[in-house]
């Protein structure tokens, strides 16, 4: 763009790139590259700015597409920015800031062309754009070297090699990250080259682009750029201070030394305080820290992409293997792209960050495919640092989209299906949970929180939502950890028994429509049909029994540690009569009949007008002297998560609107996404 500062509104007007987009070829020698890539350049500072610059990006695009078939100058700019690379690692051992800039504008002016070329353009007609140089029209080179395929692993070497490096400005204590922007832009590039999908409402299973990833030159360095994304995230490393006087310009017009100041720190790098294009700005939420927030998702996308006919994704396999830099005695992995990562950096940095949707994903993605990963965290004994975050996003539901509150009860569900973990969340104590309203929240154990917050869930689900998908997932966390519930808070107790309460409520009123329904006279219409009350009667109660055999399995197993519960079922237990002798239910009301009856009789003979305190201490006795064997004994309540058949149709749609949503600094017209609607999740 040249030496003069520039502004969005000011580009299309701009000589140089006039120049590069027009009918002549330009010689790789000439000087005007090195003018081109020593700009400075405002960056927009809010999404319509930065719509902005797309809609002036497209009209040079275009004007460059047409052009570029005879002029070539596309592929002379990408091979002008390969030769900057090829000395990069060696320009930050120097600290060589001029030439990480030029590498750093040339990308970034790549990365804005590619974004229009594909969406614009097939990924062959993409490929006949690197390939054009100057000759007769419309022909290209054969026979040498993709270029295309070069940039891919170019991109992903320069992730994998350059160090995030700092600065100490002269007179200055702040310390500026020199390769923090081009680094940002590599991931983002790469983000850019595999957004092909968003324009594609099927999910694309076959690629040049994935091509190039899972088989071509790039497959070597599939656990390095793995290892190296996760890292991004676990630093959390912030955007770069302003730097100013970095490079004094060194003579009137002179264009190669102009303005580093300007230029990138006031200019280029501001784009790292940008918001996702259609994202919903939270004032209270830090906005996204750029490299780490780009690399995750980009890690995302990666490990989601499709496997081949005959190749599995590198990416998921290298999730899905590698294991703790602290574990000396782990035998050799006969995965290919294993690596070793710190696991106590990466559960910090999870615990940490699950107000976002993209690492909520990420922990899934741990939990549910890397059992190393899982077996570590089922071992901490400080599970509440990453408990506590979970449940809050359950708990705000009706503020988070649906898929972050899925992933969030899955997390759940699979955290549930390990019995240690069952039985140590009751013995964390929890002091004044600030974000629980319902009830002021003194002291309760982790065990008794999740039940309540599980509970909520299912009950706003009831009232809003009606997933029955949610309803099962909820019911299957509760089922799994019933065996073990210990020393349940009053609250959590009485929670329990108030949904069985609103469950029957829910079923009395679905038999009394069915019934009305029946007596009703019929329409005139032979087609009419009735309401199908039917099924949402089994629907009910499918989800009374479930409740039931979750109570059912806390007397059984440990009905001893729960006077609480006893006492709720006491004070209620007129709602279960009904259900005495329903013949969904019979064989599960055995075991809380006697219950029922044997403590009922206990506190007739200790008296009437009996103070709580009083109740209890019966109960409490009570419990000490039941036999066991008069309980009968029902199969263990167990569930395991397992991901549906063909999951990537799920996956990859909602890691896109993530991408969408949440990329620094990017935009994408609305209009123009087919993999899914703006409303999703």
């Amino acid at each position: 763009m040249g030496a003069k500062a520039s502004h969005v509104s000011e580009l299309s007007e701009n000589e140089n790139l006039r120049k590069l987009i027009g009918t002549e070829s330009i010689s790789e020698n000439d000087p005007f590259w090195n003018q081109l890539i020593s700009f400075s350049f405002t960056s927009p500072t809010n999404s319509a700015d930065t719509k902005l610059l797309e809609e002036t990006t497209i009209s040079l695009s275009k004007a460059l597409i047409e052009n570029n078939p005879r002029t070539g100058n596309f592929g002379a700019l990408v091979r002008i920015f390969l030769s900057r690379t090829k000395e990069l690692k060696i320009s930050t051992e120097c600290q060589d800031q001029l030439f990480i800039w030029q590498a750093h504008n040339a990308l970034f002016m790549i990365r804005c062309l590619l974004k229009v070329f594909i969406s614009q353009m097939s990924e062959e007609e993409l490929h006949l754009q690197f390939s054009y140089q100057e000759r007769a029209p419309g022909t290209c080179a054969a026979g040498e070297e993709d270029l295309f395929e070069e940039v891919m692993c170019n991109l992903v070497h320069l992730i994998i090699e350059v160090p995030l490096l700092f600065l100490l400005t002269p007179g200055s204590s702040i310390h500026a990250d020199i390769t923090y922007s081009i680094l940002f832009e590599a991931v983002t590039t790469l983000l850019i080259l595999l957004s092909y999908q968003l324009f594609h409402k099927e999910i694309l299973r076959e690629s040049l682009i994935y091509k190039y990833l899972m088989q071509g030159r790039c497959v070597p360095f599939t656990s390095r750029l793995v290892k190296t994304l996760l890292y991004n995230f676990i630093r959390q490393e912030k955007c770069p201070p302003p730097v100013t006087h970095v490079f004094e310009q060194q003579a009137e017009g002179s264009g190669l030394f102009y303005g580093l100041a300007s230029g990138v720190a006031s200019g280029l790098w501001t784009v790292f305080t940008l918001g996702g294009a259609g994202s919903k700005p939270n004032p209270e939420e830090e906005r996204p820290l750029p490299l780490s927030n780009q690399s995750l998702l980009l890690l995302l996308v990666l490990a989601n992409l499709t496997d081949g006919v005959d190749t599995p994704n590198p990416y998921r396999q290298a999730i899905m293997s590698f294991k703790n830099t602290q574990d000396s005695s782990a035998p050799p992995s006969s995965h290919p792209h294993t690596f070793q990562i710190n696991f106590n950096s990466l559960y910090t940095a999870l615990c940490e960050q699950q107000k976002s949707d993209q690492a909520t994903l990420l922990l899934y993605t741990l939990l549910h495919q890397n059992t190393n990963f899982r077996t570590y965290m089922l071992a901490r004994t400080d599970m509440e640092n990453l408990v506590m975050p979970i449940l809050e996003i359950l708990y705000h539901v009706e503020d988070r989209n649906s898929h972050h509150v899925y992933m969030a009860l899955i997390i759940l569900l699979i955290l549930t299906e390990d019995d240690a973990f069952n039985r140590s969340i009751h013995e964390v104590i929890l002091k004044n949970i600030t974000w629980y309203t319902e009830r002021a929240l003194t002291e309760i154990s982790l065990g008794s929180l999740l039940i309540l917050v599980v509970i909520r869930t299912i009950q706003f689900n009831m009232t809003r939502t009606r997933d029955k998908y949610l309803h099962t997932n909820c019911l299957a966390a509760l089922a799994n950890m019933s065996s073990q519930f210990r020393s349940l808070h009053q609250y959590a107790a009485q929670r329990i028994i108030s949904l069985f309460a609103l469950l029957s409520k829910k079923h009395n009123k679905v038999l009394e429509q069915a019934t009305q329904s029946l007596r009703g006279p019929f329409g005139s219409d032979d087609n009419a049909s009735l309401p199908d009350y039917a099924q949402d009667l089994n629907v009910i109660e499918e989800v009374i029994r479930m409740m039931l055999e979750i109570i059912n399995s806390c007397l059984a197993n440990s009905l001893h540690h729960n006077p609480n519960l006893v006492y709720a079922l006491l004070y209620k237990r007129e709602l279960f009569e009904q259900f005495r002798s329903h013949p969904s239910f019979q064989d599960i009301m055995q075991n809380l009949d006697m219950v029922i009856g044997f403590f009922s009789s206990r506190l007739e003979q200790a008296g009437s007008d009996l103070s709580v305190e009083r109740v209890q201490e019966v109960i409490k006795q009570g419990a000490a002297a039941l036999p066991k064997d008069r309980l009968k004994k029902f199969p263990e309540l167990k569930f395991k998560y397992v991901e549906e058949d063909q999951p990537e149709e799920f996956f990859i749609p909602y890691v896109w609107s993530l991408v969408y949503n949440s990329t620094v600094g990017l935009y994408w017209s609305p209009q123009d996404i087919e993999l899914f609607t703006m409303d999703s999740g």
